[in-house]
């Protein structure tokens, strides 16, 4: 009786967050076809769908839109001695106080970009 040697599992990369960044925005790009940037990087489609769908449900990634190609406009950033912040999004201000929770003002601004 013979057998074939088991193949040692394949150790996994470790991605960097850079890497990860500039494939995800890659596959939001109109027209893209994730499953081919995966294979083009060496990744496996499954992988990259994950980290996909973990950056959009985070509410800090959204694919771009047919209403996305207006003209951006950036503003203008003066530094003050100020522990608030203001951020600007769109005809929306919002004024935040520097103690503010993380998840508490993604939350806001999640809400600010739906209505």
């Amino acid at each position: 009786m013979t057998a074939a040697p088991v193949r040692a599992r394949r150790k996994p990369r470790d991605w960097p967050n850079e890497e990860k960044e500039r494939l995800i925005a890659e596959t939001l790009l109109p027209g893209a076809n994730v499953s081919a940037i995966a294979r083009a990087e060496g990744l496996d489609p499954s992988q990259l769908y994950g980290w996909r769908r973990k950056a959009l449900s985070s509410g800090l990634v959204a694919p771009l839109t047919e209403t996305a190609k207006k003209e951006v406009k950036f503003a203008r950033v003066e530094p003050v001695a100020s522990s608030a912040v203001k951020i600007v999004l769109g005809d929306v201000v919002v004024r935040v106080g520097g103690d503010i929770e993380s998840d508490h003002l993604v939350k806001i601004l999640r809400a600010v970009r739906k209505a």
